[in-house]
């Protein structure tokens, strides 16, 4: 295949996942949460007509929610978020993929119909992403590297995504923007997406 999905996933250990979630509801239920999520990642990729790279944050696991027969597995390397996304993008296209997306393991409103979209803007823009609601992007898609849209910007903050979208007016790229989705990263964004869950599920 020439796409590829990358997925950006860490290790489920106890006390070092979801840590602004577990401030407030404790590190059992953080873990939990995050297992689900995992879970929802997998379960949306899983049948994509692309090749499928998960990227983990500490050590490679063989046996887990990553089939081996569906996912290739790697190590994120570098000092911090985009340089470990630059490394990721490098070793992809390095590996011969024409199209590639990234994604994280925080989104349950991601969808397979929204990644697949993403690879169809693909092909009349240079960049495709993923706009989250605090400011950061839960997608990013290109065909050609763009290394300095992973340098000088500050990871985890509310300006990520203005500053990428600065990045690519200066380097003249054309940019598509997938719908507006929530990560969740605290009690907060879980309870705004659990009303979300109920009023789906109310309307079935």
């Amino acid at each position: 295949m020439n796409n590829a999905i990358l997925i950006f996933a860490k290790n489920p250990i106890y006390g070092q996942v979801k840590t602004r979630l577990a401030a407030t509801i404790g590190n059992d239920s953080a873990l939990a949460i995050y297992r689900y999520l995992l879970q929802h990642t997998a379960s949306i990729v899983n049948n994509l007509p692309v090749d499928k790279i998960v990227f983990y944050s500490n050590s490679i696991e063989e046996q887990d929610i990553w089939n081996n027969e569906v996912f290739k597995k790697q190590l994120q390397s570098g000092d911090d978020l985009g340089e470990r996304m630059q490394n990721a993008f490098n070793y992809a296209f390095e590996q011969g993929y024409k199209e590639i997306a990234i994604i994280g393991t925080d989104c349950q409103e991601l969808t397979s119909e929204i990644i697949m979209n993403a690879f169809a803007a693909l092909q009349n823009n240079d960049i495709v992403a993923g706009p989250a609601k605090d400011g950061g992007y839960y997608l990013l898609a290109m065909k050609q590297m763009r290394q300095k849209l992973f340098q000088n910007i500050e990871w985890s903050t509310d300006e990520v995504l203005e500053k990428t979208l600065a990045i690519c007016t200066q380097l003249n790229l054309s940019v598509y923007l997938l719908p507006e989705l929530s990560d969740i990263d605290n009690e907060y964004d879980l309870k705004e997406e659990q009303k979300r869950m109920l009023q789906i599920n109310g309307k079935k």
